[in-house]
């Protein structure tokens, strides 16, 4: 809480560098399935129900149902011949023929990057001929991207790989007839190890022809790679089940700064925290807005002298389209 503060904390005599990290923050599958939603909510008036959160920020949530948005974990919570949309993780093949049963008007809000790797799933299980390619999905249990993807496919047609461990031991019925998709929001470094491994098992194995990890994961993972050698301790704004805002913690610790904390929201933080630290490092997952950064900066000002220095690794001009039915 605000309440927490340290003694000395408060006062500004003591000046605090701080680095922010760009890009970071809201990437364009984000955005889109933001405005998917306030779409539905202007066309056809409240509520519109959303399932699953839209993006993994309370902040964000929060703020969509003061306009009038309902979340909802499954389509049975919806009313009969209710507006729904689908969160930008993507959904089952499931989800959608459910929701046709149901006279559902859907708008899915999945992000492109997803629908991409949805496709690309199809297609590497189709091309294997008279015997189906198997899919190997590195990613993480449970997670609705993952759901998602797996439920493109039949059951049985996807095996999920978690770490470099379950690369080495997994041992598919036709090595010869393999193919590895990968979910967008993934540790670059990690996922790399991976492959390598599965390359080497099995060296037939087809691979995406682009990278599956997104430019946003990619991009803001190397933004903070550039800072944690400098940082006494990074701030990584986001939300606990925000995969990507998980990973931008753990590359941070591994680039060099001695200690990484995510924070949700800035009541969320303890000020003791930054007794001792000289440099403080800021970065914000793709699903948390920029304000929150800004209300860090703003909550920051009042207890130090800042001297902020933004370190830009790359500029993003990324934009997604509406989907059709909302007419742009």
């Amino acid at each position: 809480m605000l309440s927490h503060s340290l003694d000395g904390l408060s006062s500004k005599s003591r000046a605090l560098k701080v680095l922010l990290a760009e890009p970071r923050g809201f990437c364009a599958g984000v955005d889109r399935a933001i405005r998917v939603v306030e779409e539905a909510l202007r066309r056809y008036g409240a509520p519109v129900y959303v399932r699953h959160e839209i993006v993994h920020n309370r902040t964000v949530v929060e703020n969509l149902e003061k306009k009038g948005a309902i979340f909802v974990e499954e389509l049975d919570e919806v009313p009969q011949d209710a507006h729904v949309v689908f969160s930008a993780h993507g959904v089952p093949k499931t989800v959608p023929l459910e929701a046709e049963r149901r006279n559902l008007l859907y708008l899915d809000a999945t992000c492109p990057l997803v629908s991409k790797v949805h496709r690309e799933a199809e297609q590497h299980f189709a091309d294997g001929g008279s015997e189906c390619r198997h899919i190997l999905m590195i990613g993480h249990a449970g997670h609705p991207e993952v759901v998602g993807t797996m439920g493109q496919l039949p059951l049985g047609a996807v095996t999920l790989i978690k770490d470099a461990q379950e690369a080495k031991t997994v041992h598919p019925e036709n090595p010869d007839r393999l193919a590895f998709i990968t979910q967008t929001t993934l540790s670059v470094n990690d996922t790399a190890e991976i492959v390598a491994i599965l390359r080497e098992r099995f060296p037939k194995i087809e691979g995406p022809r682009r990278e599956n990890i997104c430019y946003a994961t990619t991009n803001r993972q190397e933004a903070v790679k550039r800072i944690a050698p400098e940082c006494d301790l990074v701030f990584v704004i986001g939300s606990p089940n925000s995969s990507n805002s998980q990973r931008l913690r753990e590359v941070a610790e591994r680039s060099g700064a001695p200690k990484a904390i995510l924070v949700p929201k800035l009541e969320n933080l303890d000020w003791a925290v930054l007794k001792g630290v000289n440099v403080l490092g800021i970065t914000a997952g793709a699903s948390a807005p920029e304000s929150l950064v800004q209300e860090m900066l703003k909550a920051l000002s009042q207890k130090f002298t800042l001297d902020i220095e933004e370190r830009i690794v790359k500029k993003e001009h990324v934009t997604f389209s509406l989907p059709s039915l909302l007419g742009r």
